[in-house]
């Protein structure tokens, strides 16, 4: 029957026997003027072109490179396959600046320990510990109070000078990089007072004075002694600080301007010679508002320049007896100033 035999044995031999045919599912790119069945195919990585070694025929375009990248980022030659860790610092030449820290998670073996042990011997030397930590700070202070990258790396240089030549043997850390950050604030252009840098940095203003002061006669940065110093110090004068305090005040950009003016006609005129730049600014910014008809309470000015509001009151008093040599005569032409509103004794809300 049929059924007997439904999967004969002979016939299940002769189909294995029998040979299969599919498509063929390796891909080869074959060069078409070549036509050579093993072709020679190159990978240009540095153009991204897949070229035919044969004729030089371009197969194909914009390649992308799989291999490992070994680039060198030393500054001198020879191989560098470090690809871990932040950019260096050319300040710390010589210095290790990546840190390696053993946990203590051992499963009771003993063996963190021994790592340990190892690692504290291999470490760097104090003064080199000491330096990477001020480093740090400074960067940390710096970014805390919006200051520019330029005026971190002349702190950091000003301090490991400082640190080379022992200038400040015995100061705190602290206060020797506030006296690096006032020095680079000048030496940038973008004058900070005392008061802030004490605020910033939780440093006494006598002990910042006192490394200020060494700082400025070891590195020859006194008021004259040479151009770029005396340059450096007329930074710091009160029109230079007028920016950052119209801004907190929300003041317009002509009060600015003006105010700059009235300083530098009083400066000529000797009117509050020996006052602080920061007093200075305030009364001038005080005297400016009510000039233009925009009073600003002497509080709101006191909060931002950081002085009582009597020194603001009392700069003020100082221009108000020289007001008309003070302001120009082409705002009061042109109406945008008023001598009427300057009273002896303003009161604003």
């Amino acid at each position: 029957m049929a059924f007997a035999k439904p999967f004969p044995l002979a016939q299940v031999a002769q189909k294995s026997q029998q040979p299969t045919f599919g498509p063929d599912l390796a891909v080869r790119l074959i060069c078409p003027e070549c036509r050579d069945p093993n072709p020679n195919i190159v990978e240009e990585f540095g153009s991204g072109d897949l070229v035919c070694g044969s004729c030089g025929l371009v197969l194909g375009d914009r390649i992308v490179d799989t291999r490992s990248e070994w680039r060198t980022f030393a500054n001198d030659e020879g191989d560098d396959p470090s690809r871990v860790g932040a950019a260096s610092d050319p300040l710390l030449e010589g210095m290790e600046q990546l840190d390696t820290v053993i946990s203590f998670r051992d499963g009771g073996s003993g063996i963190a320990r021994e790592l340990q042990r190892a690692a504290s011997r291999s470490q760097n030397s104090r003064s080199e510990r000491n330096l990477l930590t001020a480093f740090r700070d400074i960067g940390s202070w710096c970014d805390q109070f919006s200051l520019p990258k330029t005026i971190s790396d002349i702190a950091k240089q000003l301090y490991k000078r400082s640190d080379e030549e022992k200038l400040l043997r015995g100061k705190p850390l602290e206060a020797v990089i506030a006296a690096c950050i006032f020095i680079a604030c000048r030496q940038a252009h973008v004058p900070r007072t005392f008061r802030e840098i004490c605020n910033l940095t939780h440093v006494s203003k006598k002990t910042l004075g006192q490394c200020y002061k060494a700082l400025e006669q070891a590195f020859n940065l006194a008021p004259g002694a040479s151009a770029h110093s005396a340059n450096a110090a007329s930074t710091s004068g009160p029109e230079n600080l007028l920016v950052r305090y119209c801004n907190h005040l929300d003041l317009p950009p002509n009060v600015q301007s003006i105010c700059g003016d009235i300083i530098v006609a009083a400066r000529k005129l000797g009117i509050a010679d020996g006052r602080s730049p920061v007093s200075i600014a305030g009364g001038a910014i005080f005297f400016t508002c009510l000039l233009l008809g925009k009073p600003k309470p002497a509080r709101d000015i006191s909060a931002v320049a950081g002085v009582s509001e009597g020194t603001i009151r009392l700069v003020y008093k100082l221009y108000l007896e020289e007001k008309e040599q003070l302001v120009k005569k082409e705002l009061i032409d042109e109406g945008k100033a008023d001598l009427s509103r300057i009273v002896f004794d303003p009161v604003t809300k």
